[in-house]
């Protein structure tokens, strides 16, 4: 074999070990991308299925305190606790008082009200027995999706062996039941985990995105239309440039504190709101704009320009009738992928006070409120096992709605994107 050959053989092997490297290291990443998704999904499914006992209830006038045909308005203004109770204990005749309290305990603290929307619903049921549906614990329902451990000794769980042995029962009778988990998306923030959900996420995140995209965008366009189009070029243009780049950069908590010193200390703007929350994130977002804009202005022909010009048309008119609407499909592609990275964003709204518990939906930027990123950090903290699928459960909605954002931005930059020859 020659030199030559030797050599053409050693380059060969080179390109192919070269290729191997880049197979492994794209099928490392995807491994840990599928043992990750694997992860919060096994995890996480169960939480869109809630677990309720059926309980009969008698709706005994003696015990509402009502007279033999009530009003719809006496229903609603009737005292359904002590019936609760009594159907909780019905469940063992001969259950003792502490029993009592523990057979209490196997549902949601609002099963009194659950009874009194189903009496409200069916109000030909007063004075008769009826079988109504009670949201059960958190406890009982990991009991039920089997994550909570029964093999262990009886004080170091939080179901007594006498609550397994009635839930053992309603299970035999068929009483025990699984439901898609509705509340999970239209309930706000609880302490109990089978009640809380993430309608105030969901609303609160909407409204940041709101807050940020109506700042953010306009601001950033005419700054990168100005910058590509009109700006001389000269040492004060390339320190703004340069430092447009280096906010691209800048960790986000950073920007938290910006907020947190400036719209809360200094213009005493409501804490914990989605305006401030949207103004906060709009500064982060600014110079990821700002840089797509730019970068899809540079992308359009001169010639288009000169065609305009040569056609009569000022600066202003080639800019604004011309240049900017065909770079307009990159500025949005980069635009919507700035919101997506703004959604996932934590430390900054932490800064500004979005942290704190919110148990009612917000009806406007004004009021206070939550976002995903933030409710699954404030449920990660939780000790309740019930919360361990909450978690996984937002980060999967999360995730969906960063899917959806980044499909949209390359949907936005196929259809629209003119292809230059």
């Amino acid at each position: 074999m020659t030199k030559k050959e030797i050599l053409l053989k050693k380059r060969y092997n080179s390109e192919k070990r070269f290729k191997l490297y880049g197979q492994f290291a794209i099928g490392f990443a995807l491994l840990f991308l599928f043992i990750f998704l694997f992860k919060i999904f096994s995890t996480g499914f169960t939480a869109f299925q809630k677990t309720l006992l059926k309980v009969d209830v008698t709706y005994d006038k003696e015990l509402l305190y009502l007279d033999e045909n009530p009003t719809l308005e006496d229903l609603k203004d009737a005292d359904y606790y002590e019936l609760a109770l009594k159907s909780m204990a019905d469940l063992d005749p001969n259950a003792t008082e502490e029993q009592q309290n523990q057979l209490k305990r196997m549902v949601s603290y609002i099963f009194d009200t659950e009874i009194k929307n189903h009496l409200l619903k069916n109000p030909d049921l007063f004075g008769q027995t009826s079988s109504v549906l009670l949201t059960a614990s958190d406890d009982l329902d990991q009991v039920y999706k089997g994550n909570f451990p029964r093999d262990i000794p009886e004080k170091q769980r939080r179901v007594s062996d006498y609550q397994l042995k009635i839930y053992d029962q309603l299970v035999d009778d068929g009483k025990v039941i699984s439901n898609f988990n509705f509340s999970f998306f239209t309930r706000a923030d609880s302490r109990e985990a089978e009640l809380a959900g993430i309608a105030s996420a969901v609303v609160g995140s909407f409204f940041t995105i709101l807050v940020c995209l109506v700042i953010s965008f306009p601001v950033a366009v005419l700054a990168a239309i100005y910058l590509e189009e009109f700006a001389p070029k000269n040492r004060i243009t390339d320190f703004i440039e340069v430092n447009i780049n280096n906010l691209a950069a800048v960790p986000s908590i950073v920007f938290g504190l910006l907020g947190l010193g400036v719209l809360l200390a200094i213009f005493h703007l409501p804490r914990s709101t989605s305006l401030v929350g949207g103004i906060t994130l709009s500064l982060m977002t600014l110079p990821t704009i700002i840089i797509a804009a730019r970068a899809s202005l540079k992308a359009v022909p001169p010639s288009i320009r000169e065609a305009a010009l040569a056609m009569g048309a000022s600066k202003m008119q080639t800019t604004m009738h011309h240049t900017v609407p065909l770079s307009m499909p990159g500025t949005l592609s980069g635009t919507i992928i700035g919101l997506a990275q703004a959604l996932g964003e934590t430390a900054p709204l932490i800064l500004i006070g979005m942290v704190a518990f919110i148990n009612t939906i917000p009806m406007s930027p004004m009021d206070p409120s939550a976002s995903l990123p933030v409710q699954v950090y404030l449920w990660a903290e939780s000790a309740e096992r019930g919360f361990v699928e909450k978690v996984s459960a937002c980060i999967m909605v999360l995730l969906g709605f960063l899917i959806l954002m980044n499909l949209l931005a390359q949907i936005v930059r196929h259809k629209f994107e003119t292809k230059w020859s």
